[in-house]
């Protein structure tokens, strides 16, 4: 399906609505009239947001010697495309919804090395169908979007970024809640951060003052999709750099045309003249399980191609030169300790972190991380300090101004170039802080950190065997992904049990109380259960486990996991006692009761009802049985009571 057999596409600006034209500070941004115009920028000598192409002529050079002040326009005026009546026969979804329940937004970032110096360098970001949230972040996104200067980055590079959400904005929650509540917590929409995935160009080009035509297509989304969305790239990317605006227009209102994700589903995405079959993880997935298999459908042209997964990376690429070190990375990322990656190329960097917030899956990684991270993050103060202790996070940077800055973090990993050749790269050794030199560009992980289980040797056998009967890469990160699935899960499975034990009983919820409360989690008491129930059971590793969980329970990731499993358990009980309620007969039960008694009840299971709708999952039939059951109690009480509850 291409987007010439749908709805004509919806221009981003048309030139000539010129009651909507703007003109101010050397800037001509042509606007479709209503359209609301925001102003107003912390530095606006640095940056230009517009809706056309700043590229372009003598006329275009004059302008850029100027201040220029931002424009955006807001994504949520439906004026910014034609009328849904007139497009999709009536159709009365918000427009853009279902592109923006993949996107936020998508951006242009140009690198002009034309004006001043480095500090006066001017990056210019087009924001199409842009959240107003983004429009606060378009500093961070500019930097973030281009391989710092020391890269050297030549031809096409791909890589991540991820981006704290201004303090003060608010997302939309409107489909969050609906997603997040089916999707594994590893792959939830994120409430305060944005992903970027960025798709950059540097080539020699000799029209350009120096030779070089450098740009960034970023995609920005709150969902987690590496995968799904550096395949994207690869798709648009390319045709872009040759087309330009006309073609990311179409790309947009495709992609606006695709269902939204829903966890569990296959989902056909058409972009392009390509149609890619993705499905959406859920909770209900049994981790680990097999791999997508091809999802016959209604006659596709083109056949779709599978993907089979939407989020995961080779990991025995990524951690190909540390195999060696994997149980000691294992435990930095489950106890949240503070990490730098240090690498050569921002790819590299964001792959690394990626891969090591991933290796605890399914346990949610609770601290901030951030695949690719700059000395012009707004964060780069509150993580470079050295007035307090390294904060819970792990950074990929490039740039060798960092190893100063980091010195006092605890745990530094210094990466080489990824090399996928026939033998075993050769792996880093552990260094002591004190060797970590600035000049020194030899890969190596710098910590005094002291694993508490031993290493799995028998998993080193295995992968050094892959190699020399030269086993595909695929293959070998499959391995690596059970591994550590395994090793997670037996470290999780005696936490979830004991977990499980705190639960009251379900003989104890009765219609007429409130339901009993989750028994408080005792640290002693489960470590008096590991002995007959500890990961010994389904692990081979030996070591000090208890160790392990005792600094765990320190850890933010501890912390996270505990909320989310009391959270699940409250409103387990929560559903437990409406399908009691349902069950009991409430009309008797108000027979000998004060009329104040029963209009206490009918407003408690109306909160219920209200409140608990979309969190709760009962049994099918037990919300509506409940509204009948509060009618008919209502039925019962004096006319000018009723009239009073079915006002209210």
């Amino acid at each position: 399906m291409t987007s010439e057999s749908r709805c004509p596409p919806r221009r981003f600006a048309d030139a000539s609505a010129s009651p909507g034209r703007e003109e101010d500070a050397g800037v001509s941004v042509c606007v479709a009239v209503p359209r609301v115009v925001h102003r107003g920028s912390p530095s606006p000598s640095l940056f230009c947001i517009c809706t056309g192409s700043c590229d372009g002529g003598p006329e275009e050079d004059q302008r850029r010697s100027q201040s220029f002040e931002p424009v955006v326009m807001n994504p949520f005026d439906g004026s910014a495309s034609p009328r849904r009546e007139e497009t999709d026969g009536g159709d009365s979804r918000c427009p853009w919804s279902r592109f923006s329940s993949w996107l936020e937004c998508v951006c242009v970032v140009t690198f002009d090395l034309e004006i001043g110096q480095a500090i006066e360098v001017r990056l210019l970001i087009f924001l199409l169908f842009m959240f107003v949230v983004v429009y606060y972040q378009k500093t961070s996104i500019c930097y973030l979007s281009f391989p710092d200067s020391y890269s050297g980055c030549l031809g096409d590079t791909q890589f991540s970024f991820r981006l704290r959400q201004s303090v003060g904005r608010r997302a939309l929650k409107f489909r969050d809640d609906v997603y997040n509540q089916d999707a594994p917590v590893t792959l939830q929409r994120e409430v305060s951060h944005f992903f970027g995935y960025v798709y950059f160009r540097q080539v020699k080009d000799v029209s350009v003052k120096r030779g070089y035509f450098q740009k960034s297509l970023v995609l920005v989304s709150r969902l987690p999709y590496t995968h799904l969305f550096h395949s994207l790239l690869q798709i648009i990317a390319p045709e872009f750099f040759e087309k330009l605006e006309p073609c990311l227009e179409a790309v947009c209102n495709e992609i606006d045309q695709w269902p939204s994700p829903v966890p569990g589903l296959t989902l056909n995405l058409p972009v392009m003249g390509v149609v890619l079959q993705v499905r959406i993880p859920s909770k209900t997935d049994k981790p680990g399980g097999s791999p997508v298999k091809q999802v016959a459908k209604e006659n596709l042209l083109p056949a779709p191609t599978l993907l089979p997964t939407i989020h995961e990376l080779d990991l025995f690429k990524c951690f190909q030169s540390v195999l060696i070190h994997l149980q000691m990375l294992w435990e930095l990322v489950l106890l949240g300790e503070p990490v730098v990656v240090m690498a050569p190329s921002p790819t590299i960097s964001s792959e690394t972190v990626l891969a090591l917030v991933s290796s605890i899956n399914p346990l949610k990684f609770c601290c901030d991380f951030r695949p690719y991270f700059t000395i012009h993050d707004s964060e780069f103060r509150e993580y470079t300090t050295r007035t307090q202790a390294p904060p819970n996070v792990v950074l990929g940077v490039t740039n060798p101004f960092f190893i100063k800055t980091f010195q006092s973090w605890p745990h530094i990993i210094r990466m080489g170039e990824i090399r996928m050749a026939g033998d075993l790269p050769k792996q880093v050794k552990v260094k002591k802080l004190s060797k970590l030199k600035t000049l020194d560009t030899k890969p190596g992980i710098y910590t005094a950190y002291k694993t508490f289980l031993h290493k799995d040797k028998i998993l080193i056998k295995r992968l050094l065997k892959g190699i020399q009967r030269k086993r595909p890469s695929e293959v070998q990160s499959a391995i690596l992904r059970r591994h550590l699935l395994e090793l997670t899960q037996s470290f999780i499975i005696p936490l979830e049990r004991y977990m499980a034990s705190l639960m009251p009983l379900q003989r104890s919820v009765t219609p007429w109380k409130t339901p009993p409360q989750i028994r408080p989690f005792s640290q002693d008491e489960f470590m008096s259960t590991l002995d007959h129930t500890g990961p010994q059971l389904t692990s081979v590793l030996k070591g000090d486990w208890m160790g392990l969980y005792r600094k765990f329970f320190r850890s933010p990731n501890f912390d996270g996991w505990y909320r989310q499993r009391h959270k699940e358990m409250t409103q387990k009980l929560e559903s437990l006692h409406l399908e009691v309620i349902c069950d009991a007969d409430l009309l008797s039960w108000t027979k000998d009761k004060s009329e104040v008694e029963i209009v206490d009840l009918i407003l408690k299971l109306r909160e219920k009802l209200v409140t608990r709708r979309q969190q709760l999952q009962v049994k099918d039939g037990v919300l509506d049985k409940l509204d009948t059951f509060i009618n008919s109690i209502i039925r019962s009480l004096p006319e000018d009571l009723q009239t009073v509850l079915n006002t209210h």
